[in-house]
Formats: structure tokens, sequence, C-alpha cells
């Protein structure tokens, strides 16, 4: 959940003479809808160090907002394969913007974060310390930026980073990345990242100690008792979460408490530190999914992976359509037909009708709104 203050993006393909390729929102069609953008087929990345290749589509297309028709998306996604001309790694990324300029500030992390993560000298030796750096960096550049005032505008980024059979998820806010796993005949939704709200306890005491008033919109318009610091959890959260809001002001409203930007609610504890985790792909692991909270506020991970995983090719055979791995020597899970793809990711999603943007990159892999003031 971002902002309820706050382009439809879909990537550059560009190819470097390393070999690499980046989808900064390009090769891409327009549907018959407005503002969806969704990617024809497949696009296929081997990973030869371990004998299997990642598949991999997006999809993305503004929310449904019925009395502002012409609101742009303003989410955002990079994938960028064989990163340093290693046909090993690959990055996979979705920035959710909020705000007045979210779209400019999502569109500036999309080029910005990769770009630093590549050149840091860390890289491949400590990935996890190169994200740290590459995240704090990016906002840093996009505080100093003369064309973007990022006090009241920012973007959540959920990124996957492949390399071989691991997985190194970075997240500031609440988009989200979760797994597939195959446990026997059934596939379960393993989250990748954890969102980061104040339905968190760890984050809310964390921003409380930094001065931020914890209060949903109801209680800071005095609607509602703003003793009762208790909003149950995500999945139940209804339409008024708890957001941070400054001392003596009613600013920012910030419903995650880690983005890249956001300089004012900077001052009351959101930070652009990700949290970062680590995961070992095994042959269980069929497929990610990497998605702004346009997607995750209105389902649940298990039912996005379960939408995810319904087209199947025979009885026994898993095809998971947009998100199915075609791992090297392993023909019983065959890969989707690429028209059937696109048809399962365009109906699956595009019928939502969310009002949020939203933007989703989706990965086989073997082996917000803010408050009212802000708008």
């Amino acid at each position: 959940m971002g902002c309820v203050h706050g382009k439809c993006c879909c990537g550059e393909h560009t190819s470097s003479d390393d070999g690499s390729t980046d989808y900064r929102e390009t090769g891409f069609v327009r549907s018959h809808r407005k503002n969806i953008l969704a990617q024809r087929s497949l696009k296929r990345a081997p990973v030869p160090s371990h004998n299997f290749i990642l598949e991999y589509t997006f999809f993305t297309q503004r929310g449904y907002y019925p009395d502002s028709p012409d609101k742009e998306n303003q989410d955002s996604f990079c994938i960028s394969t064989n990163l340093q001309g290693n046909p090993n790694v690959h990055f996979f990324g979705v920035y959710d913007g909020h705000g007045q300029l979210g779209s400019q500030c999502s569109n500036f992390v999309k080029e910005r974060l990769v770009e630093k993560l590549v050149n840091d000298p860390a890289f491949l030796e400590d990935p996890v310390q190169a994200y740290n750096s590459a995240f704090l960096a990016t906002n840093q550049e996009l505080r100093s930026s003369n064309e973007i005032d990022d006090s009241m505008s920012g973007t959540t980024a959920i990124t996957v980073l492949v390399i071989g059979d691991t997985l190194y998820v970075a997240n500031v806010g609440d988009s989200r990345a979760v797994l597939a796993v195959k446990d026997g005949n059934r596939i379960v939704a393993e989250d990748l990242s954890s969102d980061q709200t104040p339905f968190r306890k760890d984050e809310y005491e964390r921003v409380k100690l930094c001065g931020a008033r914890v209060l949903s919109v109801d209680q800071v318009e005095g609607l509602k008792d703003p003793d009762i610091q208790s909003w149950g959890d995500e999945e139940s959260r209804g339409g008024d979460p708890p957001r941070l809001w400054v001392p003596n002001g009613m600013y920012p409203g910030t419903a995650f408490t880690r983005s890249i930007g956001d300089s004012l609610a900077e001052t009351i504890g959101v930070t652009a530190l990700p949290e970062v985790k680590t995961f070992q792909l095994t042959p269980d692991h069929l497929f990610f999914v990497v998605a702004s909270d346009g997607i995750f506020e209105f389902l649940t991970s298990q039912t996005v992976i379960d939408m995810s995983g319904t087209f199947r090719v025979g009885s026994d055979d898993i095809n998971v359509g947009a998100v199915l791995n075609s791992r090297t020597g392993t023909p019983e899970i065959p890969a989707a037909h690429e028209s059937d793809v696109h048809r399962s990711v365009r109906t699956s999603f595009s019928e939502l009708h969310s009002d949020q943007p939203e933007a989703s990159v989706m990965g086989p892999v073997h082996s917000a709104e803010c408050p009212r003031p802000i708008e």
C-alpha cells in the first residue's frame, strides 16, 4: 500500500557489448484496455552453471480509478540478464512509485539501482553488501536530483538477483516477491520478502523510536480513538491501515516504513536500507512472482501462486503459464505455449479492477497508497 496521494512503464530493451539484455519496459504490447502493458511471449535466460533455464514475462497496468480516468500508472520495472556478461547472473525489479512525482521516482530508481549494484566491486563476492550500498546510494542520488523533488514522493522497490542457484531478494516497502514450491501434488507459496509496514511489530517500534506517530487516517482525523494502537493483521486490515505521521502535522501518511525517496518521511524513520534475504534453490522451487502491492493488497501470496499455476500440460505435469521454468534435461515439466502465457497473465491480473497501479515480473526458477493530503 503506497500513497493515496500521489505512466505506464514497460521497459527499454537494450543489448550491451557484453551480451547482457536489459528490459526497462520495452519489448511490450499495449492491450485493448488503456494503460495495460504486457509482453507477448516468454523470454529465456539460461543459467549454464546449474543446468536450468529462466523463463520470464511481465505485465503492468494502471489501477482502476473511476474518479481519475487519466491517472498515471506510477509502477515501473527492470529486467536485466547476463549482468557483467555473466550468463549465470540475472536481475528482476519492480518499483511502485507514490506521491505527486511517484512516476519520476520509480523510473529514476529503475535506471539507477541495477547500475549501481552491478558496478559495485563487491557485487559477486558479497551481494548483500552490494545491495545495501546500491539502495542507499540510489536514495542519496535521488535526494540530490535537481529534477525530482522527493520530499513527498518516492518509490518502493522489490528486487530479485539470481546468481547461479541462489536468489538474493532485496526489499524496501510493501511490494513483494513470492516463490512457488512444489509440495506433493500442491504448489505452495513461500514469501521471499516481508512487507515493511506498521503492521510489523519490529518496524512499528523502530519508526516510533524515530518520532513517528502511527495512526490510521480515521484516527488522525479524530474519527477513531488514537490511543488504540491495534489494527489487526495485514491480511484483514481493510481499507484504513496504520500510517506514519510527523509529530505535529498531517503528513506524510505513508503506509510503509521503508522506501527510496520520501525525504520528509525519512525524518521519522522511513529508510532506504533494504532487507536482503538469501534463498538456495532446489528442484522443488518452480517459479517466483515479483509484484507491487497493487496485486498483493487484494490477493494473498497463495492466491497469486494459484492463479499463476492454473495452466498445466498433461495430468501430472505442472505448467504455470507465464512463470514456468523449463529446466535443461527435465522434459517432464514442459514450458507453456507462449500464447497461453500472454493470455493467462492478461486475463488473470487485468480483471482485478484494483484501485492501485500494479506491475509484476514473473520468472520461473529451477533448480502505495499515501494519505489524503499527498494525492
